[in-house]
């Protein structure tokens, strides 16, 4: 038989269509031996086809994938390979002809586990019907047979799907008389029927039918089948029609960190058992999603510094904070229980004590692990998770235990372990050792957190609720990852952010970049293995930062503030580039310009103090760094060492302040690599060594500089995620949501568009560059929408912050001239929150802070206390706890009925809302019962 491809699908010029599949003829998966397809314009449409010969019984897999002249894989459809099978009976000579719709990432979303098996699990576990093949035979010349197949999600208990259409055999658009199509699994309706060429064309569309009575078709226009009548040997057709068009699924979630929930229970902190109880208020206040920040080990410094979330010690291992000690054991001593007790009483303060309850937990968790450690590590249950778990298990144990042992994580204080080998770790966690029962110990640790959060997340699934992790863009330098696996890391650097609305002078995170050269060499492993591991606890999650997987702003190790830096990768300005602008003299725009007047001007009377000490005069009234204080940190040090012995006639903040800015006052950053190349630098017209400079050279590097930060790197930025993203899409079945807040570069957002990613909308950051405040009603579906996020100020906070900005907003968005309110009342946050969950966005996730704002009896706290973090301050204590318990919560049914109410007045699906009146006839979003 022939097989003929069809397939309607723009390209740009230079590009192609190839169908490639799992059989030879179609290239045994190789692109480049593919059919190639041939274009047509068809009224408004651009078709794609071509066809292969096969024999009579064959079947294959198959995808479409976008390539350029030669052949180099552009772009390629998400989602599941296709199956193509031949029909029972077929004739030799007959034509088979397949038309496809091009299955985009927005396609895929419905098979991510967040909706296969928590959302919508009910009806992709539907019981199959018959799989996927034809049953109807041709009998008749003249007639053809077509094959529809639909994919349709989200359908409830006893309701079909059925095409409905205006020929006879269709029913002429009766649903009673259409035709109805069989369950064949992974959410795909089929069916077949032979038609008279006489029949055609004829137009159809799909529809869902109750046995209750409840009928909903699909939106849009009407399909069309034609075919071209003087093709004999056409006689069969199979149409694809993809996603069933459909109002699009929309819900709602709630985000707090893992360290700031509050219950009855806990030791100062939340713990992951506390997870069930969220889940509950989240679902009878009408939510689908709980959304945590990292979980992972942070336990570097064994001090409140590593109450950062996002510097893990191990990408794998869970952070022992959130143990729930009390589930330990079910006998538990009277002495441990007495302790417990006291432990509650005394870390149950307003803020997290970080260190105290770490300790307090650990110290605990010995005394139960010295009386149950031969029980449970004997058990068959932990000799499963240690054999699934033990290639990052134990080089986690033996860095803990070097940790201990030697007061510190810096390796280079490690001796001969300093350096990471197989060999050593196999001794370091050898039964044999005198340290043993210590490793053991921190697997014990780690497979009771593991029971705990699995439970905590089987629970959820259960509900109905999605849970929903977070992927931090980094490892802290002193973490297991680094140690065992130093080459996917560039160590003499550190990862940041450019200036942006959380910093004016850039972030400094202090991670290492990644060696992403390094790590493409298995294919990305590392990453897949987290992805992997995080699967098996989430159903969706966050990406850190995705703009570090397009490019990452990388600083030198030497760095403290986030200005000074360049992307990675980018293009850079080579020197011969610049001298044929005119532009020579290198040292003088890449050395920091300081002047007699600017030392004047900063530091007043005191200028030559700090002159003699961190400066040397190389020409009258021109001054340079002296050698041991021309970096960052160098001259922190150095500054710190003058104030300890009261040299300083200034504050060290200042002093230490105005240091950096002349160190920063430079036009261009010479690449530590390559001194030939260089890069502008961020915001350089705000530096006074640029506007000394002559026009030609200011216009010259005006025009370089916007070159290389908004248009050469465009390209390469979306190639290198091509490359990186679609291995952490395909490592695991999460729904992925990427954090795109900051500078956007061009390539962002189509890129994520078709890897079908869901992005981030918060309000007050609006990606519009004209917008002060982002309008919701105007968001895509593709989008995650929040009034605010745990990197900025609450809603309260922000509200009250400003007070001309608060006018601006309200004039803007409220659409009033009146004075505000002086303090967001629980009106107020109303109105924001109704705005956010009846937007476009596929999610609406509100901090829960945010949601407390609802009521006035939580808002007594002082609203500035509610803020997760500060990204300004890179030693920020990560320490906010919710002021009231979610036992509380679940008895405030005001709280949960205001909620709830906002949530089933705006047309989002929530648990518990039910798909009919009670009269037969189904309710549309708005409320309002809708006929045929």
């Amino acid at each position: 038989m022939r097989v003929s491809f069809r397939i309607p699908y723009f390209t740009n010029w230079g590009q192609s269509l190839v169908v490639c599949g799992s059989d030879p003829v179609l290239g045994s998966w190789n692109v480049k031996r593919g059919l190639l397809l041939k274009p047509v314009h068809q009224d408004d449409e651009l078709i794609w086809s071509g066809s292969i010969s096969v024999p009579a019984e064959f079947s294959c897999e198959y995808s479409y994938y976008v390539v350029d002249d030669e052949r180099n894989v552009l772009r390629w459809e998400m989602g599941n390979k296709r199956a193509l099978f031949s029909p029972q009976g077929i004739n030799g000579g007959d034509i088979l002809e397949l038309r496809d719709l091009w299955q985009t990432g927005d396609d895929d979303i419905p098979f991510k586990s967040a909706f296969k098996d928590v959302i919508f699990s009910k009806s992709c576990n539907m019981k199959v019907e018959r799989p996927l093949g034809v049953q109807n035979k041709l009998e008749k010349e003249d007639s053809i047979l077509v094959h529809f197949r639909i994919c349709c999600p989200n359908i409830e208990e006893e309701t079909y799907v059925y095409v409905i259409g205006s020929c006879a055999k269709l029913g002429c658009w009766k649903v009673q008389d259409g035709l109805k199509l069989s369950y064949a699994g992974n959410s795909t309706w089929q069916a077949d029927v032979v038609v008279q060429k006489d029949d055609l064309p004829f137009k159809y569309k799909y529809c869902k039918w109750a046995k209750a009575g409840n009928f909903s078709l699909e939106t849009g226009a009407n399909k069309e089948l034609s075919v071209d009548p003087a093709n004999i040997q056409l006689k069969y057709v199979f149409v694809s029609d993809g996603m069933m068009r459909a109002m699009p699924w929309r819900g709602t979630g709630v985000a707090i960190p893992m360290f700031s929930i509050r219950s009855e229970l806990d030791l100062g902190v939340g713990e992951f058992l506390d997870l069930k109880l969220l889940v509950d208020w989240a679902v009878e206040s009408g939510f689908h999603l709980v959304q945590l920040l990292p979980i992972n080990d942070t336990s570097v410094n064994l001090m409140w510094w590593d109450s950062y979330p996002y510097s893990s010690l191990s990408v794998f291992a869970l952070h022992p904070l959130y143990l729930r000690v009390q589930a330990l054991s079910a006998n538990l001593p009277e002495e441990v229980k007495k302790e417990i007790q006291e432990a509650k009483k005394r870390l149950d303060g307003k803020d997290v004590d970080y260190e105290a309850s770490l300790a307090t937990k650990l110290s605990i968790a010995k005394k139960v692990y010295a009386k149950e450690k031969d029980v449970i590590l004997n058990s068959s249950a932990f000799k499963e998770f240690f054999s699934e778990n033990e290639e990052w298990l134990k080089p986690y144990a033996a860095f803990c235990f070097l940790r201990d042992f030697f007061e510190t994580s810096e390796r280079s204080q490690w001796g001969r372990f300093s350096e990471f080998s197989k060999k050593k770790l196999e001794k370091l966690v050898s039964r044999d050792t005198v340290h043993y029962d210590i490793i053991l110990f921190h697997y014990y640790l780690q497979f009771h957190l593991h029971l705990q959060l699995s439970e905590a997340a089987e629970y959820a699934r259960k509900k109905g609720v999605v849970l929903k992790g977070d992927l931090p863009i980094g490892v802290d330098r002193n973490s297991v990852d680094t140690w065992v696996y130093p080459n996917l890391f560039r160590m003499n650097t550190s990862t940041g952010a450019p200036p942006d609305y959380f910093d004016k002078n850039g972030q400094n995170w202090g991670f290492p970049t990644y060696n992403w050269e390094e790590m493409s060499k298995d294919n990305y492993g590392w990453w897949r293995a987290r992805l992997t591991q995080m699967s098996k606890y989430f159903t969706a999650y966050r990406i850190d930062h995705i703009l570090g997987f397009f490019r990452i702003w990388e600083l030198p190790d030497h760095a403290m503030t986030g200005l000074i830096g360049k992307f990675r990768p980018s293009i850079p300005l080579s020197q011969e580039e610049l001298e044929r602008e005119g532009i020579w003299d290198f040292d003088r725009l890449s050395h920091p310009y300081i002047k007699l007047e600017f030392l004047q001007e900063k530091f007043g009377t005191f200028w030559a103090v700090i002159a003699s000490s961190f400066l040397n005069e190389v020409q009258k009234g021109f001054y340079e760094f002296k050698e041991d204080c021309n970096t960052e940190k160098k001259i922190a040090s150095k500054v710190k060492t003058m104030a300890e012995q009261s040299l300083l006639l200034e504050g060290e903040d200042k002093i230490r302040r105005d240091l950096f800015d002349l160190l920063k006052n430079i036009v261009l950053i010479r690449d530590s690599e390559d001194a030939k190349n260089f890069y502008p630098r961020f915001n350089l017209e705000d530096t006074s060594s640029f506007q000394d400079l002559d026009e030609h050279s200011k216009n010259v590097m005006k025009r370089l500089y916007y070159d290389y930060y908004f248009h050469r790197q465009e390209e390469l930025w979306r190639k290198n995620a091509l490359k990186t993203l679609p291995v952490l899409l395909n490592s695991s079945n999460m729904l992925a949501c990427g954090e795109d807040l900051g500078l956007i570069p061009a390539c962002v957002h189509p890129v994520m568009q078709e890897l079908g990613m869901i992005g981030l909308r918060i309000q007050r950051m609006p990606s519009e560059p004209d917008l002060e405040f982002g309008v919701p009603s105007q968001y895509s579906y593709m989008t995650v929408c929040a009034p605010s996020c745990h990197d900025c100020s609450t809603l309260r906070a922000w509200w009250e912050e400003d007070a001309e900005r608060r006018q601006r907003y309200f004039k803007a968005i409220v659409g009033s001239d009146e004075l505000p309110p002086d303090t967001c009342l629980p009106a107020i946050a109303h109105f924001i929150i109704r705005q956010h969950v009846e937007s476009p966005s596929m999610w609406a996730i509100f901090p829960l802070q945010d949601l407390l704002a609802l009521k006035e009896d939580y808002t007594t706290r002082p609203a500035n206390e509610e803020t997760i973090n500060d990204p300004t301050n890179p030693k920020h204590y990560w320490r906010y706890r919710v002021h009231v318990t979610l036992e509380t919560l679940m008895k405030d049914s005001e709280l949960k009925s205001t909620i709830k109410g906002l949530i089933s007045g705006s047309g989002r699906s929530h648990p518990g809302l039910k798909e009919t009146d009670g009269k037969g006839k189904q309710v549309a979003s708005n409320g309002k019962a809708v006929g045929k």
